[in-house]
């Protein structure tokens, strides 16, 4: 017995065909090219504005120096009162809160005044309209996109119910659009511009309100108010992005500067240093050999003494070794190496002043109180400073006269470098003259700040520094150094 074969498997229903993306993409298209346009047409229009502005400007100057009562300004001068305050108090009430409600009740009621020649009563269905259209103004910073579809849609349909034309309902409207442009995004601003010139076309095509307006000169009068709030939001954006970029600018340096100036701070430090770690090398040999030696030359030492002698050098040459540990960290930090000559003392001060008078310069030393010798780290110090000091005026003021003055007072050393600024033939070669922007001055061997320096040096001996212009003119540097213990006998004075 045969049976019937099985049917074959239905085929799969073939998936439908993808749905076209003409309309969506034609719907994009249009979107992005209304927005091109009203940027356009505001653009246009800004840079219209712009240049009548810049052709009445000389006009503009004129008429200040009218209601001013005096010369006409100079191009680039602000002229003063009573325009400028009549101009700033303009800006400070535009900018307050009472100004909205103000402007709009104020449209509200020329509208109406607008209106009464030609009714019989305002209470009427053009008086509504001409209300609806002006008065939500009042709340446009609060509400915008309410009040403007109460307020055009009011306009839109007094024209279509054919109403009176108004000059202050068209004003209300246009700075509607003008308000909505600001506000919105450019693509809807564009798709704004559309509708609103279609509104203007089924006006015309359904009613004569508008017969006696051409409505090529509606429709630019509606662009030309959109595109111009749209030409104001961009331009007020692009400022808003200056401003910040300005002062993120502005932090950026703000920061690279107080790094760069604690670095400077770290450096002098380090050469500071690297100077005194002679003069401490050199006490602290003197401690070992003098203890080394101290139990073959004196007689009759106790054990315990030859031992406290003993455990003395083994001290010192424990803290050379410290100190030489302590320099090549320092060295590792600093591309300068130290200088391998002798740390000057105020000793070979007037060799250099004769330095700064072979460059050209003018000194006098000028020395007060009892000459004596101090403490090597003080007389570097003081020597530093006046080094410093010479070099700093050469630099920002060639050919002026300076004075040193160093007053040796029983606690303290003072120091004082002043100079009377650039001479006449210095301003005629054109270079810089006087003090002016002393701020950052290189040192002796170009590798430090000249005035962090000096402070640094006066800080580190617990000392008071001060830097800055003379009331008299010229440019002053002092320094007190306080004195750890009085000096020794006395020597020579540098001359």
């Amino acid at each position: 017995m045969s049976t019937d074969p099985s049917p074959p498997p239905a085929p799969h229903p073939a998936p439908p065909a993808a749905p076209t993306a003409f309309g969506p993409a034609l719907a994009r298209h249009a979107w992005r090219l209304s927005g091109r346009v009203v940027a356009g047409v505001g653009q246009l229009l800004l840079w219209v504005l712009t240049g009548a502005g810049r052709l009445l400007r000389p006009l503009g100057r004129r008429l200040t120096a009218k209601l001013t009562g005096g010369p006409a300004p100079a191009p680039g001068v602000t002229a003063t009162a009573p325009l400028p305050r009549w101009t700033n108090a303009w800006a400070e009430v535009a900018g307050s809160w009472y100004f909205a409600p103000l402007t709009g009740l104020a449209l509200a009621v020329a509208a109406l005044a607008e209106l009464a020649p030609r009714v019989a009563s305002p209470l009427s269905l053009a008086g509504a309209f001409a209300v609806a259209s002006t008065l939500p103004l009042i709340w446009r910073r609060e509400y915008l996109r309410p009040v403007a579809a109460t307020a055009l849609g009011a306009f839109a349909a007094g024209l279509l119910t054919g109403q009176t034309l108004l000059i202050t309902t068209t004003l209300g409207a246009l700075y509607t659009l003008y308000a909505l442009g600001r506000q919105l995004p450019r693509q809807s601003a564009g798709m704004l511009a559309a509708g609103a010139a279609a509104t203007v076309a089924v006006v015309y095509l359904a009613t004569g309100t508008l017969d006696d307006v051409p409505w090529p000169a509606a429709v630019v009068a509606v662009l030309a108010a959109i595109g111009l709030g749209d030409a104001r939001r961009t331009v007020e954006t692009s400022a808003r992005t200056e401003a910040a970029a300005a002062e993120r600018t502005s932090e950026t340096l703000t920061r690279l500067t107080a790094v760069q100036r604690e670095q400077a701070v770290m450096r002098e430090r380090a050469r500071i240093a690297r100077e005194l770690h002679d003069v401490v090398a050199h006490s602290v040999s003197m401690i070992a050999v003098q203890a080394e030696t101290a139990p073959y030359t004196m007689d009759g030492l106790s054990p315990q003494a030859r031992d406290g002698y003993a455990e003395i050098a083994r001290t010192a040459r424990d803290a050379l070794v410290e100190m030489r540990r302590l320099l090549s960290v320092l060295r590792a930090d600093a591309r300068a190496e130290p200088e391998s000559a002798p740390q000057p003392r105020l000793d070979r001060l007037p060799e250099l002043l004769d330095q700064h008078r072979g460059a050209g310069g003018r000194v006098d030393l000028a020395v007060r109180g009892d000459a004596r010798t101090l403490s090597t780290t003080v007389e570097l110090s003081a020597y530093r400073i006046v080094q410093e000091a010479l070099t700093n005026a050469r630099r920002h003021a060639p050919g002026a006269a300076v004075h040193v003055d160093l007053a040796y007072l029983p606690d303290r050393l003072e120091v004082r470098v002043s100079d009377g600024g650039a001479d006449a033939r210095t301003q005629v070669l054109g270079r810089p003259a006087g003090p002016a922007g002393r701020t950052r001055v290189e040192g002796p061997a170009g590798s430090g700040h000249g005035l962090v320096g000096m402070r640094e040096r006066a800080t580190m001996l617990g000392g008071r520094f001060s830097a800055g212009p003379a009331t008299e003119g010229g440019f002053v540097v002092a320094a007190d150094l306080p004195l750890d213990r009085e000096g020794t006998p006395a020597r020579d004075a540098p001359r």
